[in-house]
């Protein structure tokens, strides 16, 4: 089992940035690709972003491609997600991810292990 806590959600103004974090513990940190995903209200849950378990290379959706930015501190089991430029757009409840089966980099959902609970980001205009 992986435990996962996301953290540092809140109100900000359209242009505004946020960083999010997400806690991990139970396994193997290093072993887990981490996703990040966002759910708003009405709408399906959508991948953000991907960072792979071995060479922590990254893949973004191009709705967020150049704005966010998906890093990882191994060490601390800790994934980050740096938003900047943020839009009312972004405004949706952020997730993340583990992945362990060391493939590919997932984009759909239903490829992951576990999930956090989630963290609340609301852009204003």
């Amino acid at each position: 089992q992986v435990q996962l806590v996301e953290s540092g959600g809140g109100l900000v103004q359209a242009g505004g940035s946020l960083r999010l974090s997400c806690a991990a513990s139970g396994r193997t940190f290093s072993d887990y690709t981490m996703g990040w995903f966002r759910q708003a209200p009405g709408k399906e849950r959508e991948f953000v972003g991907v960072i792979s378990w071995e060479r922590g290379s990254t893949r973004y959706a191009d709705s967020v491609k150049g704005r966010f930015t998906i890093s990882r501190d191994n060490a601390k089991n800790t994934v980050y997600l740096q938003m900047n430029s943020l839009k009312p757009e972004d405004t949706a409840l952020y997730y993340c991810a583990a992945d362990g089966s060391k493939t590919f980099m997932r984009v759909a959902a239903w490829g992951y292990d576990y999930w956090g609970q989630g963290t609340q980001v609301t852009v204003s205009s």
